[in-house]
């Protein structure tokens, strides 16, 4: 999905939405990690009848309207699944507008999103990127390695099968026998150690699977659906997502307790 707009997010002034998160954090309870699943632009565009790169571009609208909603809500870490290693077999011609649509994001967005303190860290294999692309992902991850006010990452050539393969195969050759493998070994050498575990993960369009996305570190993740499609997503419907979450209980496996107790 096109991100050509979205670090401006960071880098404007604190909008409105305060009443939003004061309701969120009235309950309890605000995730510091959320992770999406940006879903939709193609139908959006299709049903407006409109060529799939104009989904792509209005998806980043979508994607400020967000990063805005979750740094007012106190979001520490975000993660957004721009393009998947499954993302390879769409047609050429969208392939590379995607390809583009990043690459305009690095270079007009970083330097604003790093004089605001702001660190961007991509996830994914770098095989089969160009290298001009990966250069500019290189550059952007340095520029803003020391930043603390929010990590946004982009899962970008991701696929969460290979990254819990290459963990694996990365703990054995750093030298820890296979036959005793932990799971703190295979966390270790996931592709951003830094990345806590999500406490929620949103799919927006209707659809209700993660789609190879965060497989190992969404195993306790709460999970919301939402039928609408990515460029019509926004603050609204982060809250929402948000006060969903609020009102779970997490017990990560443990037995609930009786109410009545």
């Amino acid at each position: 999905m096109g991100l050509s707009t979205w670090l401006n997010a960071f880098c404007g002034r604190r909008s409105g939405g305060a009443r939003g998160r004061d309701e969120i954090r009235d309950k309890g309870a605000v995730p510091f990690h959320v992770a999406i699943i940006m879903d939709g632009n193609g139908r959006w565009a299709r049903r407006r009848g409109l060529p799939v790169s104009a989904g792509h571009r209005a998806g980043t609208k979508a994607v400020r309207r967000v990063v805005e909603a979750a740094r007012d809500a106190g979001v520490g870490q975000l993660t957004l699944y721009s393009f998947s290693s499954e993302n390879w077999s769409r047609p050429s011609d969208e392939v590379e507008e995607l390809m583009r649509l990043h690459a305009e994001m690095i270079d007009s967005e970083v330097p604003a999103l790093h004089k605001n303190h702001c660190r961007v860290v991509f996830i994914g294999s770098r095989e089969g990127v160009d290298p001009g692309l990966l250069a500019k992902m290189q550059w952007a991850e340095d520029l803003t390695a020391g930043n603390r006010r929010m990590t946004l990452f982009i899962a970008f050539n991701y696929g969460g099968r290979q990254e819990i393969v290459e963990a694996v195969r990365a703990a054995v050759a750093h030298g820890i026998d296979g036959a005793t493998i932990t799971e703190d070994d295979i966390s270790r050498h996931l592709y951003s150690p830094l990345m806590r575990d999500p406490d929620l993960c949103i799919r927006t369009s209707g659809e209700k699977r993660l789609s190879n996305f965060l497989l190992w570190q969404s195993a306790y993740a709460e999970l919301v659906f939402v039928d609408c499609l990515w460029p019509d997503f926004g603050k609204e419907e982060f809250q929402h997502a948000l006060s969903d979450y609020a009102g779970r209980e997490r017990r990560f496996g443990a037995r609930a307790e009786r109410a009545d107790a």
